[in-house]
């Protein structure tokens, strides 16, 4: 079987036995899921582009926003609302990333974070649309596709999350293989030589900037719908670091990185967090040491990493 098919059928897998074995805990995974999202986008910006940011969440508030005041005001349909979603968020992206990408380095580490941290506070002042420090409430969702309605067990939610996660996840597997991923990957590797033979480094990094705010928003739509309220902390600078440390931990550039360091992440952070309220930053502070230090390509080139130490020892053996 074709390796790619047999990844994706492995993913389809996860999502069903991961339903099977914690039922009572779907709230969760499908935070999870939401989160993946974030971080896929968060790959396509930087691992794909290597286009340096920490302020994602801006493009995941904005999607948040976006889709509840849709929801509100014109109409509740799921799907319609993702599309709202996902235009605010490459919309924040294409407009902020007009001037960001014309940056490099900490300068524009530290726009990412203006940018986010001024939708905070635009937020924060209009009270009368966004329910300011309150947040936005009142956002009820219809039926997805007019048939599952969301249910109080978070069933729907589930799978819902699940297949517009994994419907972003082919779609940046195409893209990353497409001639514009591969020009995206030798800007990131070699800028230089792109220029050299014509490339428009400009052009292509505020074109994968603003496709990365469009998933972004649809990662912000998919938890305004699901959680059915929207907050300040959707721009918070603590959701960009952390989507950041996820991408790191499982590898960036690999699609299949950001599955698994999100996963990774959540799931120490949880039980860390229920063992240790207040120390758990320490646990996943450790494993991301040991990561930078010992797998500096992320848990996603662990199995690799086993392999050439098993040859190793084999060679040496003899």
């Amino acid at each position: 079987m074709n390796r790619r098919l047999l990844s994706l059928l492995l993913i389809l897998l996860a999502g069903g036995a991961a339903y099977l074995l914690f039922p009572y805990n779907l709230a969760f995974l499908t935070r999870i899921l939401i989160m993946i999202v974030l971080v896929l986008s968060l790959d396509l910006i930087l691992g794909l582009a290597g286009i340096a940011t920490l302020g994602q969440a801006a493009m995941y508030g904005a999607g948040a926003y976006a889709a509840g005041l849709f929801a509100i005001h014109v109409w509740a349909d799921p799907v319609a609302g993702l599309l709202a979603g996902a235009v605010a968020g490459a919309l924040l992206a294409a407009v902020s990333g007009a001037v960001l990408m014309r940056t490099q380095g900490l300068t524009l580490i530290m726009l990412t974070i203006a940018v986010a941290q001024i939708c905070a506070e635009i937020a924060n002042r209009a009270r009368g649309v966004t329910g300011g420090a309150d947040g936005l409430r009142g956002i009820r969702p219809g039926k997805v596709l007019g048939l599952w309605e969301f249910d109080f067990i978070g069933i729907t939610g589930y799978w819902y999350a699940f297949a517009v996660m994994f419907l972003v996840f082919l779609a940046l597997a195409v893209i990353a293989r497409s001639p514009f991923g591969l020009s995206l990957r030798g800007i990131h590797e070699s800028p230089e030589r792109m220029v050299a033979i014509g490339v428009s480094i400009y052009r292509r990094r505020l074109a994968a900037y603003t496709m990365g705010g469009a998933i972004a928003g649809i990662a912000g739509a998919l938890s305004a719908q699901i959680t059915q309220l929207v907050s300040l902390e959707s721009f918070s600078f603590t959701l960009s670091a952390e989507a950041l440390i996820m991408l790191i931990l499982g590898g960036t550039g690999r699609l299949y990185g950001a599955i698994l360091g999100t996963v990774i992440f959540m799931a120490v952070h949880h039980v860390a967090a229920a063992n240790d309220p207040f120390n758990w930053l320490f646990v996943i502070g450790a494993l991301v040491l040991v990561v930078v230090f010992f797998l500096p390509r992320g848990l996603v080139a662990l199995p690799a990493s086993l392999k050439r130490l098993a040859k190793g020892g084999r060679h040496a053996g003899s």
